[in-house]
């Protein structure tokens, strides 16, 4: 008789908060991982306007490219909570459906940042010599107008963005790099949760499973709400 409840009675076990041990592990771990990337942002913030080269974020951030990113990642927190729904009213083949979607989102929004780390490192600065109005121009596009000399229609350079080239590429790539760390093991946790349902390793009376990974992937989600607003919209646009 003992032996045939010991099984229930340890995936039932909770904790005196009423949490089970393993979801309080999880809700300790992203306590700690919320403490960890507000140290991140607050050194970006620290740290904001103090380079002394460029490029700065007004001139390599592009927001709509951003913000396309940030809907895809939304939406796969939309189709996590559908998951986790169809697997509590033990639909699995819906379940599947959805948590493979939402890991395909997620490799999504990888690929955007990818190509956008690309995109930065690759920078240039294009300047119409024949019709320059300095006003306009931010620090480095005057810097480079300053070497419009007679006949000369454009000059074009290559002013990469990378973690070495000043404090905010620094700052920059460290805080979204970890970011992009977490998604990627976000991404290969909800891949194997998919593929372990098809071996029967994630059914409606083990929906925990599932539970943590939601947890992780709803906060990974604003997380990146917040850097989209903090360094994204507020570099770009200062005044907001």
């Amino acid at each position: 008789m003992v032996e045939a409840t010991a099984p229930h009675h340890a995936e039932a076990e909770t904790t005196s908060t009423g949490l089970s041990h393993r979801k309080l592990v999880m809700w300790a771990f992203l306590g700690s991982d919320c403490m960890f990337f507000g140290s991140l942002i607050a050194t970006y913030l620290i740290y904001q306007g103090k380079s002394k080269v460029g490029p700065f974020p007004e001139e390599v951030f592009s927001i709509p490219v951003t913000s396309v990113s940030t809907f895809v990642l939304l939406m796969s927190s939309m189709s996590m909570v559908l998951a986790y729904a169809a697997l509590t009213r033990g639909n699995v083949k819906s379940f599947r459906v959805w948590i493979f979607s939402t890991a395909i989102l997620g490799m999504t929004f990888l690929a955007f940042q990818v190509f956008e780390f690309r995109d930065f490192a690759n920078h240039e600065v294009e300047i119409d010599c024949t019709s320059v109005e300095t006003a306009n121009l931010t620090p480095l596009e005057q810097k480079l107008a300053a070497k419009c000399g007679e006949g000369d229609l454009k000059i074009v350079e290559q002013h990469g963005l990378t973690p070495r080239t000043n404090l905010f590429g620094t700052t920059f790539f460290t805080l979204t790099g970890f970011h992009g760390f977490h998604v990627t093991l976000g991404v290969i946790w909800l891949l194997s949760l998919g593929f372990l349902s098809f071996k029967g390793g994630v059914r409606p009376e083990t929906n925990l499973d599932v539970d943590l990974a939601a947890l992780y992937w709803h906060f990974v989600d604003v997380v990146w709400i917040i850097i989209f607003t903090v360094v994204y919209l507020y570099g770009v646009f200062p005044g907001i």
